[in-house]
């Protein structure tokens, strides 16, 4: 199974001696001290711990080796550990440190241009149109055809490059044409775009585009049609009015000249947008909101009216992969009832408009809505979800096997360490409870699934109890004299001494129950997210 971690890589040192990425050479040289008087193996009485100790003991030694060197650590933040061992050799091959900044830009120049061959974009579209009552009227189902289809490339650092074409055919007429695009980065705030295009729209234009503030940017477009001779300008402001809320006005003059203005407002569950624009002999007003009700699915809602459209669309879409997505859409309107049906992959689309009725039937247009709703929610209930569940469930536990020997070993390791903290975390904890103070009474780290079923009764060898483990006594030992406990943003959980990783590949979250001053408290956090408590909203 995938892993679905977008935290930031080679922080698993930074977790070990429990430090942030940005910590200091003081508080790195306070935590390793810390840590080595915990885990050296002359502090270890009993003779069955001291080969853990001292397997503990090299890895802080490690740890505090490579991030209490100026130049490790910069090679260890960028590279991780592959380009300690590999990408970077220190010692006679890079003894200046000149000769190590040589070697880093050599290898970001390397990286940057990788990453330019990464960014060679192709997109397209397939537009296919149907018609019920053309066909029922003998002339075939399809009523018309479009494709579009281009390819981005950065081609420099400052330099991109798009090259796109179009067909069109509707009945016995149709036709084409090619586009070109470049675009080029002036500074850090501004950019210039030159576009070509023959066929359908043959024009010549120039486009730029400024930052005139943090929230504020410019652009203003120049276009000249090669059929009639005329020139298009176009003007646009955008404003970011909030976090998650933008605004524009666009101005447009020449053959067809209007002004408009509209919104945006994008969430993590919903997004929405609204459109105003009027011209000389037209207006066009529009709106649309999506709702995301989970990681997979969406709801969409859209209407628009003006001089030539009164429609609304209604309808969801659902992930079937990383990239592939698909939607159907109901729409009724002035030109009829429709139903739209899209397929999106990766940057491909393949959209299908159905045409059912031109005449605005109410019976049939509750039909066409209502039959397809309730076939999918049917189909969702008794088909698609008992199988989605069904390969979840079975990728689970191929991955389980794969990794049971990892994760095994990985959790006798967490349990040594955990024993020899044990004393001290006893001693932290008894020193809290009397003092009211700060005390972790239930701590659990593992798969989002699991932990949603922390309070139901499991055994000690059920599935369940295997996607988490319990963390407890590692985070009383973190619990500092003042107590407070703070786990670092940015710092996969998994890396501190005393954890691991229950359930590699899957999503990952930590749960903590916890007293202080007499009440009780509790709190959930992703595997890269912050914590710090005690804070009154985790109160019960």
């Amino acid at each position: 199974m995938k892993e679905e971690e977008d935290g930031p890589p080679n922080r698993e040192l930074y977790a070990l001696l429990h430090i942030s990425p940005d910590a200091s050479d003081e508080e790195i040289r306070k935590s390793y001290r810390q840590w080595a008087q915990i885990y050296h193996p002359d502090k270890i009485q009993a003779p069955h711990m001291k080969e853990a100790a001292t397997e503990n003991f090299q890895r802080i030694c490690e740890a505090y080796e490579i991030l209490s060197d100026e130049n490790k650590r910069k090679i260890y933040d960028i590279y991780g550990m592959e380009g300690l061992t590999s990408g970077l050799e220190l010692g006679t091959k890079l003894n200046k440190a000149e000769e190590l900044k040589e070697e880093l830009e050599r290898l970001r120049k390397l990286k940057e241009q990788q990453k330019v061959a990464a960014h060679f974009q192709p997109s397209g579209t397939i537009l296919a149109n149907m018609s019920l009552p053309h066909f029922l009227r003998g002339h075939g189902f399809m009523r018309g055809m479009a494709m579009t289809s281009s390819v981005q490339s950065q081609i420099s650092t400052r330099n991109t490059l798009s090259i796109g074409g179009n067909v069109a055919v509707n009945g016995n007429s149709g036709g084409g044409g090619a586009t070109l695009v470049f675009q080029h980065q002036l500074s850090p705030v501004s950019s210039i775009e030159f576009v070509g295009s023959t066929g359908l729209r043959s024009l010549l234009g120039v486009q730029t585009s400024r930052h005139l503030s943090q929230h504020l940017t410019a652009t203003m477009g120049l276009a000249l049609s090669l059929k009639d001779g005329s020139l298009n300008l176009s003007n646009m402001w955008t404003r970011q009015l909030s976090e998650t809320t933008s605004g524009n006005i666009e101005l447009a003059l020449g053959s067809d000249s209007t002004i408009g203005v509209g919104w945006q407002k994008k969430e993590q569950k919903s997004s929405a947008s609204g459109q105003l624009k009027l011209g000389i002999n037209s207006f066009e007003a529009s709106a649309n909101y999506t709702r995301r009700f989970s990681k997979k699915s969406h709801g969409h809602l859209e209407g628009k009216i003006g001089s030539h459209a009164l429609v609304i669309e209604v309808g969801g879409g659902r992930k079937l992969s990383k990239f592939s997505t698909v939607r159907m859409l109901y729409s009724i309107g002035i030109q009829g009832i429709s139903w739209k049906l899209e397929l999106h992959r990766g940057g491909q689309k393949l959209i299908v408009p159905i045409l059912l009725s031109r005449h605005l039937n109410p019976v049939f247009a509750t039909g066409a809505f209502l039959i397809p709703t309730s076939l999918y929610f049917l189909a969702k209930k008794f088909i698609l979800k008992p199988y989605y569940l069904k390969r979840e469930k079975q990728k689970a536990l191929e991955n389980m096997e794969r990794t049971s020997a990892k994760v095994q070993e990985a959790r006798a390791a967490a349990d040594k360490a955990k024993q020899l903290l044990q004393n001290v975390a006893n001693r932290k904890q008894k020193k809290q409870q009397e003092l009211g103070g700060l005390v972790i009474t239930k701590a659990l780290y593992g798969s989002v699934k699991a932990l949603k079923k922390r309070d139901e009764p499991v055994e000690p060898n059920d599935e369940l109890a295997s996607q988490f483990i319990d963390v407890a006594l590692p985070l009383n030992f973190l619990v500092s004299d003042d107590g407070q406990l703070k786990l670092h943003e940015g710092v996969k959980k998994s890396g501190i001494m005393g954890f691991c990783d229950p359930c590699p590949g899957e999503p990952k979250q930590l749960y903590v129950e916890y007293t202080y001053g007499g009440n009780i408290y509790e709190v959930v956090v992703d595997d890269y997210a912050e914590l710090l408590i005690p804070q009154e909203r985790h109160r019960i």
